[in-house]
């Protein structure tokens, strides 16, 4: 399964926002893709994945990718507006010939471009000369990073063309004012330069066998140089932290006791937010444990074409993330909680981790490809994950009774799950999900939810899941098969045989829901606790592990604090509501990033003289912008 940590940042993918340095920053969110670029994009995509899932290749061009701001696919578009056929890009789906549809799919949008190109050309006025150049510029953005990558003066050339283009269409001005005429001689000598590139590139008569399936221009890859472009999710993707924000609850602060004074948990905490301890893709693309599991909860509008089956799941064990733990199958799996890590134990689906420091480390070095993590790191992301706390419950006592506040179905319903069924060989819900351990009895069982793979096979145990919070963390099962307690109630009920009435499983159902419920189950935020004053609040107590790093000159660990917050610091700027104060958090992510540099010099006096300036700084940030 994977880790996911409290996303500090309001972020989606799109590329990341840098600093000066190394680090990356909260991805932004995209702008929306044609159907026919997003198809593509898709399809390069899934033709990297092992097996590779043809259906899903069909569907990217015949169906609206998730969350795309047209109600119709590729193919229906292509029809309705495009004289470009895809037969022979269909054709090579049917008959599952990666090479073939590499070729005709990208042959496909470059005729698309062209086509536009020339409806750009040949319009009679401004208006509709610059829509086809706004289709054409969308349409190739499905080339656009594999040129950057491959030749930077080629990207800056075919960049001036189109601002050229844009230019050259004219404009129909506003009420009949501020018109200028298309100058259709500069449009087709910037024409020129775009459509010579990708005749080279994006329509020779053949393409070369590509291991790897990318926009790299032909040219690129027949020089036999080594390009690579940086990794992205494909269209549909979604990897923003949910909304509204879960609370997070953390065993400390209960207590009053403040993260600055906890470097240990402090430092951790901000691993659990940082991609820079995973490796690629998963850095590149800014996804962190944060990222799956939102401040210790689910993210259950996570979403990953071929990767997820819906939102909320992901496959971490399949080609995308680490091929190397790649096991060949398409098994993405619910999202679990973390809350209340200290109590769930084992660990994984089916409780093959005894230790969390163990677990932490599998997914770091396995499911996202990291480097092995250092002993501190480990004992960081432990201390700070044993701090997750349930969420408070009024209908719930601390060993698992209901309380007066509890509707009366519920308490009819409790006396259900507290009896033995034969269904059940004589035991009862309350058997594994046992009230006065939080719900769980740190067992694995087979309960007949995981599908025979074969003839014979055992179909799987699974960890029992603590009951607590899961009001909050629909779908339900490994698999996020079942969308609510409901017809959790009705599975187990038909499954196994139980006999209940209607009644009952009404009566069950509120139990569960008064079990799963919180009395704040999200972070509230006014005037004075906004979320960006909450991010900012973080960054700085991260950084405030510096205090104990700085003296030990701990230059590996100072510098993954640094390479993470500094462009975190940065990048949550960009989204403050208060402008007069951006440029002074730009300037302490600056402050922050100095402190890396001497770091990297060894220049320890100069180290110490910048984090003392970044104190000093973040302190009159504080007072004044909040």
């Amino acid at each position: 399964m994977t880790l996911r940590f409290p996303a500090l940042l309001l972020a989606a993918f799109a590329g990341a926002l840098a600093l000066s340095g190394s680090a990356l920053a909260t991805p932004a969110k995209e702008a929306p893709w044609l159907p026919e670029a997003a198809a593509y994009r898709l399809t390069l995509f899934l033709g990297n994945l092992e097996p590779l899932p043809w259906d899903d290749v069909e569907a990217a061009w015949s169906e609206p990718h998730r969350n795309s701001h047209f109600s119709f696919g590729a193919l229906a578009r292509l029809d309705e507006d495009s004289d470009v056929k895809p037969d022979k890009l269909m054709d090579a789906i049917t008959s599952e010939d990666r090479h073939a549809v590499f070729t005709e799919a990208t042959r496909l949008i470059a005729l698309r471009l062209e086509e536009e190109l020339d409806r750009a050309i040949a319009a009679e006025g401004p208006a509709t000369a610059q829509r086809a150049v706004r289709e054409a510029r969308e349409l190739y953005r499905a080339f656009a990073d594999g040129i950057a990558a491959a030749d930077s003066e080629a990207s800056k050339r075919i960049g001036r063309a189109w601002l050229e283009l844009a230019s050259s269409a004219g404009s129909p001005g506003l009420l009949g004012a501020g018109t200028t005429p298309t100058s259709t001689e500069a449009m087709a000598t910037a024409r020129a330069v775009i459509s010579d590139y990708l005749a080279d590139n994006y329509l020779p008569d053949t393409f070369t066998t590509r291991r790897t399936l990318s926009a790299l221009p032909e040219t690129a890859v027949l020089s036999g140089r080594s390009v690579e472009v940086p990794p992205s999710l494909p269209p549909g993707s979604d990897i923003f932290d949910q909304d509204p924000l879960p609370l997070l609850v953390l065993n400390f602060e209960e207590q009053g006791i403040d993260e600055t004074d906890l470097p240990l948990v402090a430092y951790g905490d901000m691993l659990f937010d940082s991609a820079q301890i995973f490796g690629s893709p998963a850095r590149d693309i800014g996804i962190a444990c944060s990222t799956c599991h939102n401040r210790s909860d689910v993210n259950q509008r996570l979403f990953i074409p071929g990767a997820s089956h819906q939102p909320g799941a992901i496959d971490v064990d399949g080609a995308f993330f680490n091929p190397i733990f790649n096991d060949r199958r398409d098994d993405p799996i619910d999202i679990p909680s973390l809350r209340g890590l200290r109590f769930t134990g084992p660990y994984g689906r089916d409780g093959r981790f005894a230790s969390l420091r163990d677990f932490s480390r599998n997914v770091i070095v396995n499911e996202f490809a990291g480097e092995e993590p250092t002993p501190f790191m480990l004992d960081a992301l432990v201390a700070y994950m044993l701090e997750f706390d349930f969420l408070p419950n009024a209908m719930l006592t601390v060993d698992g009774r209901l309380t007066s506040a509890a509707p009366e179905g519920a308490r009819r319903g409790e006396a259900i799950f507290n009896r033995p069924f034969a269904g059940l060989s004589d035991r009862s819900c309350a058997s594994c999900h046992v009230p006065d351990a939080n719900f769980l009895d740190r067992q694995a069982h087979d309960i007949g939810s995981v599908a025979q793979v074969y003839e014979g096979a055992r179909a799987g145990a699974l960890d029992t899941p603590t009951l607590l919070g899961t009001v909050y963390t629909a779908p339900y099962f490994h698999d996020g098969s079942l969308p609510t307690l409901a017809a959790v109630v009705v599975w187990f009920d038909e499954a196994k045989s139980l006999g209940l009435t209607e009644a009952d499983r009404d009566d069950l159902t509120a139990y569960l829901e008064a079990v799963g419920a919180a009395d704040e189950p999200y972070e509230a935020f006014g005037s004075e606790n906004t979320a960006f004053r909450l991010a900012f609040s973080e960054l700085t107590t991260f950084a405030s592990t510096l205090d104990t790093l700085i003296p030990q000159r701990d230059a590996e660990h100072i510098l993954l604090l640094v390479d993470t917050v500094a462009a975190d610091l940065a990048a949550d700027a960009s989204t403050m509501s208060n402008l007069a104060a951006r440029p002074d958090v730009y300037a302490l992510a600056k402050g922050l990033e100095e402190v890396g540099a001497a770091v990297r010099d060894e220049d320890w006096v100069a180290a110490e003289a910048s984090w003392s300036a970044f104190k000093s700084d973040a302190n009159a940030i504080d007072e004044r912008a909040f």
